[in-house]
């Protein structure tokens, strides 16, 4: 019962991620620059926005997880298991598959135009550049997780789990202002699974291996530098 919860809240929280579409190329041209600066905030806030909800309905029920390379770093620091973590990853997936879908269904000539929202490397950057933003980007949010959501912390001060979506939210706003222009940002490798899938355009698919190889290496690096170094600070208590 616990994992069909569980399910269900995977797929709907997924299942809004792939209804703002990132409307600064599609993978061949680039829009005016004019464009490009005015449409990045508005993207961040929505993204930021949309996960600071989506983890505070669905932390009560699963735990929050809207992201695979957020369950594969809590699955490295022993916080979930192997099984569930799998269940996790299918499930967000699905969602992020259903949502692209119903934004095709709704707005298929917006969303053809758009490039389906799916994550590539930007003319002017290299794989290097897309790869490194990635794992970066993933790092900040995976970290801001574990900060987050730290029992010791949580122990300490009683606020910070009522708290808890809002950095992460913040960190998800920060993190899309950054890498928009590099990527279209990814961080998330089932959002861009999802894109790709119903995108399904040769472009779509050229770089789609840096929005899984980026966010894992930057989710497990957050989770071996919190889990080995801040894990071993002390923190302070209150006097």
């Amino acid at each position: 019962m616990v994992l069909l919860q569980g399910r269900d809240s995977r797929v709907h929280g997924h299942f809004p991620l792939p209804l703002r579409l990132h409307p600064h190329r599609d993978g061949r041209r680039q829009v005016p620059q004019q464009v490009l600066h005015r449409g990045c905030p508005g993207i961040a806030w929505a993204f930021g926005g949309m996960i600071f909800a989506l983890v505070y309905c669905t932390a009560g029920i699963s735990g929050g997880h809207i992201n695979p390379a957020v369950t594969f770093g809590l699955l490295l620091a022993r916080k979930l298991s192997l099984t569930r973590a799998i269940f996790y990853i299918v499930m967000q997936c699905l969602g992020a598959i259903c949502g692209a879908g119903v934004v095709k269904g709704f707005q298929k000539g917006l969303y053809m135009g758009n490039g389906g929202g799916a994550n590539v490397v930007a003319p002017g950057y290299t794989k290097g550049d897309g790869l490194g933003a990635e794992i970066i980007g993933t790092f900040v949010l995976v970290y801001t997780v574990f900060s987050a959501t730290d029992a010791k912390r949580n122990a300490r001060d009683s606020h910070v789990p009522i708290l808890a979506p809002l950095p992460i939210g913040f960190a998800v706003f920060l993190v899309h202002l950054a890498t928009i222009p590099i990527t279209g940002t990814g961080i998330n490798p089932a959002r861009s699974l999802g894109a790709a899938i119903i995108y399904n355009r040769e472009h779509a698919w050229d770089d789609h291996w840096i929005f899984w190889v980026g966010p894992f290496i930057g989710a497990a690096l957050a989770a071996i530098y919190h889990q080995v170094v801040i894990r071993a600070i002390p923190f302070k208590s209150r006097a």
